[in-house]
């Protein structure tokens, strides 16, 4: 089975800190290096390391670029890791020669060669040149998905943004190696992980203006903004002066995203912590949490009860199978005796408050019976999981029970079956095989 991450963006979320998240929490640093030296992109060079922010430690994960990008390294070090790194410049294209976030330090100086940068040293990629890249990279088929699909989610934006086609979105910093840094990074920790479901929490974002060449711009950004709608992602706004969210990180948030809100109880099996580098008032972390849902002990079902003394063994048994086909939690039949001294039966279903109506469907079809009876009920169940446990017939498939200190082991009847059949021994002696193995291993 896949494991389940919470990603909690009380101080927004970003690519670079998405990544460090995702290798504190056990993602391959291996693996990502051998994933980035196969893209043969120039220039990508990245440090691991780790920071505090309000004496809270994590990690960082910050993209080094060559002295030949002498062009970019304005953007970088200037801009690009003042919040939470290159993610802030993904809401251009070549329309737009605009970089949103290039506002939390730059002089004139700076500002002159940023646009410099634009005009003369930043490749131009659109999305399919994107794609390509990612083609190259030894990566999974479900990680190389992942991270075209992060990159479509912030092309829409900028395309909806923008007011042109998705094909004629050029990137900038999303087209640059520090971005493609992020995204396929984010996207190879998630594969490496095994993580299938993700919840993602209300993200918190900034308030005020950001400046670009072309003028102020309002927090959030076009970018976030779009995506935010598209793909329903709540945003929690604070009274921080400052962009806390960009394109990269709540696309990466949207492409993940398989569930709005978190298990009503759960335990938290695993912390990464992603460190960003700009200063708010409270910690710029991100934290990614590998979390398992905890079943309730007590759960809300209803008892349905119909009496019949006309009904044929046949026709009842026939009842039983499509009731929990239907998805009845369990059905049985009580004899009784009716008017007049008939001997009848009581059929009693129970069922999820959801199915109650479905429930009663099958009844009157299925049956003979007029009348139904129903009330709701507290149930009580241990939790239950799938074991295989080792014995001297095999391996036998075991219903593991739990109840506080309480546990008890249920070998399935079709295992022993097989295990018995196979080893010309009688049914007990491989049930009590089981029974043994499984409490001697807890």
């Amino acid at each position: 089975m896949g494991k389940t991450l919470y990603l909690e963006g009380s101080s927004g979320i970003a690519g670079d800190m998405t990544v460090a998240a995702l290798l504190d929490l056990g993602g391959s640093a291996e693996k990502l290096d051998a994933v980035f030296k196969s893209l043969g992109v120039g220039g990508l060079h990245y440090e691991i390391g780790r920071r505090r922010s309000c004496g809270i430690e994590g990690c960082a994960f910050d993209v080094i670029l060559n002295d030949h990008d002498h062009c970019h390294e304005h953007d970088h070090h200037h801009h690009e890791h003042d919040h939470h790194h290159h993610e802030h410049d993904h809401h251009h294209h070549e329309h737009d020669h605009c970089h949103e976030h290039d506002h939390h330090h730059h002089d004139h100086e700076h500002d002159h060669c940023h646009e410099h940068a634009h005009h003369h040293c930043h490749e131009h990629r659109n999305f399919a040149d994107v794609c390509a890249i990612i083609n190259k990279g030894s990566m999974s088929d479900r990680a190389r998905a992942l991270a075209k699909k992060i990159f479509a989610i912030i092309a829409d934006a900028e395309s909806i943004a923008h007011g042109i086609p998705v094909e004629e979105v050029h990137f900038h910093e999303v087209g640059a190696v520090d971005s493609i840094a992020d995204i396929v990074g984010a996207a190879v920790l998630i594969d490496d992980l095994e993580i299938t479901e993700c919840i993602v929490s209300g993200i918190s974002e900034g308030e005020g203006f950001v400046k670009c060449q072309h003028g102020m711009i309002p927090v959030p950004v076009p970018a976030v903004v779009n995506i935010a709608r598209r793909w329903e992602i709540p945003l929690r706004p604070t009274g921080v002066k400052g962009e806390m969210v960009t394109p990269t990180g709540i696309a990466i948030a949207a492409a993940l995203r398989t569930a709005k809100e978190l298990p009503e109880e759960y335990v938290i099996e695993k912390i990464g912590i992603g460190v960003g580098k700009k200063e708010f008032p409270h910690a710029n972390i991100l934290r990614a949490m590998l979390i398992r849902e905890e079943r309730k002990e007590v759960e809300n079902v209803w008892l349905l009860e119909a009496n019949m003394d006309d009904c044929s063994g046949e026709v009842m048994g026939y009842a039983m199978e499509k009731l929990l086909e239907g998805g009845a939690l369990d059905v049985h039949y009580t004899p009784c005796f009716m008017k007049k001294n008939r001997p009848g039966y009581i059929l009693s279903v129970i069922v999820p408050g959801e199915l109650v109506e479905r429930a009663e469907d099958l009844i009157f079809e299925h049956t003979t019976t007029i009348g139904i009876r129903k009330r709701p009920l507290e149930r009580s169940c241990m939790s239950r999981e799938q074991v295989e446990i080792a014995t001297e017939y095999g391996m036998i498939a075991v219903k593991k029970c739990s109840w506080k200190e309480i546990v008890k082991f249920y070998p399935e009847y079709e295992s022993v079956k097989s295990a018995a059949e196979k080893a010309n021994v009688s049914f007990k002696q491989v049930f009590d095989a089981a029974v043994r193995s499984a409490h001697g291993s807890r």
